[in-house]
């Protein structure tokens, strides 16, 4: 995916749209929402299940504007590229701090941002055929050491990551298998022709419930719900160790601060939401608000985890 970086324009004329929305009151005109992925997928989900109770709370439309492209980077340059006066949002995942990672991107990836809230999180499981070797990270450890070259299937993003990250705090050696999705790899994870994947709960607990893969750990900071038998990575021996996708709104960077407050109060009631709630639960994903100082310091943190694990590996931005 060639990009190149180019300055983002206008930044003055931005600026003082943003102000004037302030003085004039928040929000003035309809509301847009940029999901920088296809439709269907957690953030999309969550775009559209917010959108109602932000447009009845604020008396304006809000839509839903799915850009994708570019593993999220076409829809995210336009909310960068947008006035920051609180019209123009953007709902992203974890890509957001992974990919400096992997691409030379058009923006910067913390100064050209406003963070608005965290909005939900989904923990990824170790998972394996189940006739694999190992059933626990600790057997996985083992059996790696004395068989180098043990296979993971990586989708890209934190999906390839977290087995790398894995691989360098166990110091062991994983060999990694491209695939373009996770449909693409689930048929050969279950077969066994790849031995692991690191891939969100929700996609492969069907296949854990059919018996057809085995969950050795899951990867957040608690158990899963839905797997509540199955430890943490952290907690079967690698303390610290998390690995989860999640979701956030943004908006251009410069948002005047009533603005940014009333943005991040207002999509924190909208998540909360019991109907918003139970449809996240459904899903997978729990609901997780955050301030504006908060999210900023863990998207830093985020972006120094994983961009350190990927120079590590020797993946070099595209």
């Amino acid at each position: 995916m060639p990009l190149s970086r180019r300055p983002l324009l206008a930044a003055p004329f931005l600026l003082a749209a943003g102000r004037a929305a302030a003085q004039q009151g928040f929000p003035s005109r309809p509301v847009r929402i940029v999901v920088p992925y296809t439709p269907g997928g957690v953030s999309d989900i969550t775009a559209r299940l917010i959108a109602e109770p932000l447009a009845a709370a604020w008396g304006q439309p809000v839509a839903v504007e799915n850009r994708a492209g570019a593993d999220g980077v076409i829809g995210t340059e336009a909310v960068a590229r947008s006035a920051p006066d609180g019209h123009t949002l953007g709902l992203v995942s974890v890509g957001h701090p992974v990919n400096p990672a992997y691409y030379k991107l058009p923006f910067d990836t913390m100064r050209d941002f406003s963070f608005i809230t965290q909005c939900t999180v989904t923990p990824l499981c170790l998972c394996a055929a189940p006739g694999f070797a190992a059933s626990t990270p600790a057997e996985l450890i083992a059996h790696a050491r004395r068989n180098p070259g043990v296979t993971f299937a990586g989708t890209g993003g934190v999906v390839r990551l977290a087995p790398v990250l894995f691989g360098q705090r166990a110091e062991i050696e994983l060999a990694y298998v491209p695939y373009r999705g996770s449909t693409q790899a689930h048929p050969d994870l279950m077969s066994g022709r790849v031995d692991i994947m690191f891939d969100t709960v929700p996609a492969v607990l069907p296949h854990i419930q059919a018996g057809k893969l085995k969950a050795l750990a899951t990867t957040g900071a608690r158990r899963a719900p839905q797997l509540p038998d199955v430890p943490t990575i952290a907690e079967a021996g690698m303390p610290g160790f998390e690995a989860s996708t999640w979701g956030m709104v943004i908006a251009p960077a410069g948002l005047p601060e009533p603005v940014l407050a009333k943005l991040a109060a207002d999509c924190a009631a909208a998540l909360k939401r019991p109907e918003v709630l139970a449809r996240h639960q459904a899903l997978g994903a729990e609901v997780v608000t955050s301030t504006p100082a908060a999210i900023r310091a863990f998207v830093a943190a985020e972006m120094a985890k994983w961009g350190d694990a990927a120079r590590k590996a020797g993946i070099v931005p595209q």
